[in-house]
């Protein structure tokens, strides 16, 4: 009976049955893993897979703190972005789009966060390639032109077509607060957020702001021309007391398909043309990437080299460094170039103190035998001089006292605590703080060391 019961109550169950099914959390998809951006310069390069694809800094900054899309399953985004008229059009492909229990992100809302105004449906943006074909010519036509170029360092600022036309490569400057120029750089703010890390846009209405433009002019036997965008620049002007200005590059960019070909250096020495024809206090850069930051030394360096008024200075230190040993004392005096040095770079070249204290190291190790192992051994010590006096100081007048930074949850290199020993005696914490500070700085050093020598060969390969 009981058994029947016990049947018959398994029976009435197995009727009522239902198949149970527990959804799986959308995990979401990063968005650098589902969306590319591809540059194009004609309407048949839409939609071609194989096309020139851009390599952004990060895509999932733009989609929440995880940096993920949800509700979609087999997504995929394909942004073509127009080299003619800077406009761009979004193909987004998904095979169902359902709410997994995080929502589904507005991909429209979150990829005009990106392109804005410049962001067309595929109909518009196709016809930019006929209704904006001149675009870049209208308007960079009326501004200066500071220097004509070649990006063959062999042949002529112009280089002869097949079919008669010819190439002429120039860096053109414009007020950025100008309408049209402004309306322009709008539509490549969205490049300088995918390729410069940490980028913000500039305010255009700002009268301080010019804009440095490296183009192609392509120029046929009529006379008739077409000018094709391949990097740009921002520089703005700052008052110096008491009746100066002085000049901070705030962005520089080389369309992907163009770097490597000189347009960045081309930019680089128009600016600085510029800070010292109009004789401004000197001329800095806004958080240098690496990159930039490698760069621009291997420019600076090259103008120093022949820059006659320092070379006695160079020459000088590099002959103590030649010498069989060189005391600590000599190394302090070694470690930083003359003042007068300092003033003469920053009123002649603009090249403000902390960037020539960058390029001196190099210019005294390209003026030392580098095999030479004790005159290296001396190179390294006047370094490592100059560094331990910036970082730290063991003669310092605040004896019993170290400021020894410590990490947190936000921003490591902004915290610090200054440890005090009773009676300026030194404790057992401030040794051991010491230590590790003296840890920091070998690496600092060596690290030092091998960006001086990668410059140095970069250097020594434009001169050859």
């Amino acid at each position: 009976m009981a058994l029947k019961q016990k049947s018959g109550e398994t029976a009435r169950e197995a009727k009522k049955r239902r198949l149970v099914g527990f959804a799986k959390t959308d995990e979401g998809v990063e968005a650098n893993k589902c969306i590319k951006i591809f540059l194009v310069s004609s309407k048949d390069e839409v939609g071609a897979k194989d096309g020139f694809c851009i390599d952004p800094m990060d895509l999932n900054q733009f989609f929440g703190e995880d940096g993920k899309i949800y509700g979609y399953k087999d997504l995929m985004i394909n942004i073509w972005l127009s080299s003619v008229s800077f406009y761009a059009y979004a193909d987004i492909s998904y095979a169902s789009a359902v709410d997994g229990g995080k929502g589904i992100t507005d991909l429209k809302l979150a990829l005009q966060d990106i392109f804005g105004e410049a962001l067309l449906e595929k109909i518009d943006f196709l016809q930019t390639f006929s209704t904006e074909s001149h675009c870049v010519r209208s308007i960079i036509s009326a501004g200066t032109v500071l220097r004509s170029y070649s990006i063959n360092e062999d042949a002529e600022s112009s280089d002869n077509l097949s079919d008669g036309s010819f190439i002429e490569h120039q860096v053109v400057r414009m007020e950025l607060c100008s309408l049209p120029v402004g309306l322009l750089y709008s539509r490549l703010v969205p490049l300088t957020f995918l390729l410069i890390d940490g980028s913000s846009p500039i305010d255009v209405t700002d009268s301080k702001w010019d804009i440095y433009f490296a183009v192609k002019k392509i120029q046929s036997q009529t006379g008739d021309y077409d000018l094709r965008l391949l990097g740009f620049a921002t520089v703005y002007r700052f008052y110096h007391h008491p009746e100066s200005t002085r000049l901070r590059l705030s962005q520089i960019l080389v369309l992907p398909p163009y770097q490597g070909e000189g347009h960045g250096r081309r930019l680089l020495e128009a600016v600085n043309s510029v800070a010292i024809a109009e004789n401004v206090y000197d001329l800095t850069v806004e958080e240098p990437s690496e990159y930039l930051q490698y760069l621009r030394s291997c420019f600076d360096t090259l103008r120093l080299l022949d820059f006659e008024p320092i070379k006695p200075a160079i020459n000088s230190v590099a002959s103590l460094l030649r010498t069989c040993s060189v005391s600590k004392k000599s190394c302090k005096s070694l470690a930083r170039p003359p003042t007068h040095a300092i003033d003469t770079v920053r009123q002649k070249l603009k090249i403000n103190k902390i960037q020539f204290l960058r390029c001196w190291d190099i210019l005294i190790y390209l003026n030392l035998n580098s095999k030479d192992r004790k005159i290296m051994e001396n190179f390294k010590a006047s370094i490592s001089t100059r560094l331990q006096s910036d970082v730290f100081d063991k003669d310092t007048k605040s004896k019993g006292k170290l400021l020894i930074e410590v990490p947190n949850d936000y921003d490591h290199d902004m915290t610090f605590v200054v440890y005090c020993s009773q009676n300026g005696e030194e404790s057992d914490c401030l040794n051991g703080a010491q230590a590790d500070l003296e840890q920091q700085l070998n690496k600092l050093v060596d690290k030092q060391l091998e960006d001086i020598v990668e410059i140095a060969e970069k250097v020594s390969s434009l001169r050859s």
